[in-house]
């Protein structure tokens, strides 16, 4: 094995550099994987614009092959040098309440936003020893407290990269919004995200699946119907609150689940105003929306409406990804449409977020493409 590694390193606001750093040596409690490939999230989108004083190997949607384990690590874990796994992105204290709990997504050692020694992989600053932090490399350095599942046999390395938002879908439509049999579920936005919903609603045993999307949206709403919806609405083209009424005889939904870019305020008001009656739930990541001066507190009251936030996802809900995916039971990988290098991360960045290549749904960063390596 080379004593260096490449990785594609931002440097400041939307410019990435390609750098060479020393591969670290490796403990008896850790392990170095080789990246296979690493998926470009929404939210990578919006933090590659942010003016941050460090150097950052983004990438936090990881999938890759064990290349070296310590001892310990393989008896923790249950892994082996060779084995396919997905990474997740958090590297939690695993003492904590939350970890405890299972729910180390709320561990404070890997809440970057709220803990600025926190580390936490595509978050964190490449100045830190070992320096691999990040899926845009060739090599992930694997600490004791790494979370990792074992990608089932017949799901590639490429499917197995979208399993943070599937991981996700199901986080939020399962277990934080509870949609199981004869639910009606809204979903905004056709996104990776959003597709993702449309899998765990589905699954689920859901009665009607609607998914709302814009005229850029053509090919992802393509998509959403192939994965289970079964209407989209174009909302520049129709009214999205009329077409939900008529399409649920006036009934309304259950759930709706924000997963736009940046609709904001305009998706919550939806979600208010398109569930039923009484009782409904809004699941929503709100970051596009600091602040809400005209919050309509009066409706959510009067429809006794629960809101909850959508922030990443627990164990178990990757383990359900993992075997969503070795179910083949849908045709995910329409969803996984386009594939760089690492030289190219700059542009595949800007295509997720609309500037680049067309029709993107999930981009994969596969770090060897390109290498005789």
């Amino acid at each position: 094995m080379a004593e260096t590694t490449l990785a594609a390193v931002k440097v400041g606001p939307s410019k990435t550099e390609v750098r060479e750093f020393p591969l670290p040596d490796i403990p008896e409690d850790a392990a170095l994987m080789k990246v296979e490939v690493a998926g470009i999230c929404g939210s990578d989108v919006k933090n590659y614009k942010k003016d941050v004083p460090y150097p950052i190997i983004m990438g936090h949607e990881n999938v890759g092959v064990i290349a070296k384990a310590g001892k310990k690590f393989v008896e923790r874990k249950g892994v082996k040098e060779g084995d396919l796994v997905f990474l997740e992105h958090y590297l939690p204290c695993m003492t904590c309440e939350w970890c405890h709990l299972g729910e180390y997504r709320h561990c404070e050692a890997t809440d970057w936003h709220h803990n600025p020694g926190a580390i936490r992989y595509g978050y964190t600053s490449a100045e830190i020893a070992p320096h691999l932090w990040g899926g845009f490399g060739r090599y992930m350095y694997l600490p004791w407290n790494a979370v990792l599942h074992k990608v089932p046999p017949g799901v590639t390395p490429e499917l197995a990269g979208i399993g943070t938002p599937l991981a996700n879908g199901i986080q939020w439509a399962l277990f934080e919004a509870g949609i199981g049999y004869g639910s009606r579920v809204l979903v905004q936005g056709p996104g990776q995200q959003g597709l993702a919903q449309v899998i765990a609603a589905k699954q689920a045993g859901a009665e009607l699946i609607i998914v709302t999307g814009t005229s850029k949206d053509t090919k992802r709403l393509e998509v959403a119907r192939a994965l289970g919806a079964d209407y989209t609405i174009v909302v520049d083209k129709e009214d999205p609150l009329e077409r939900i009424m008529e399409i649920t005889s006036r009934k309304g939904v259950d759930v709706s689940v924000d997963c736009t870019a940046g609709a904001g305020t305009k998706a919550l008001l939806l979600g208010v105003e398109a569930l039923k009656r009484k009782g409904g739930i809004i699941v929503t990541q709100g970051n596009e929306m600091p602040t809400f001066p005209d919050f309509p507190i009066e409706r959510i009251t009067l429809k006794y409406i629960t809101i909850k936030s959508a922030r990443g996802h627990n164990y178990r809900a990757c383990e359900y990804a993992m075997q969503q995916l070795a179910s083949h039971r849908f045709p995910i990988e329409l969803a996984t449409t386009h594939r760089f290098g690492i030289q190219e991360v700059d542009y595949a960045i800007k295509s997720v977020g609309g500037e680049g290549a067309k029709d993107v749904i999930h981009v994969s960063v596969m770090p060897w493409k390109d290498s005789a390596a």
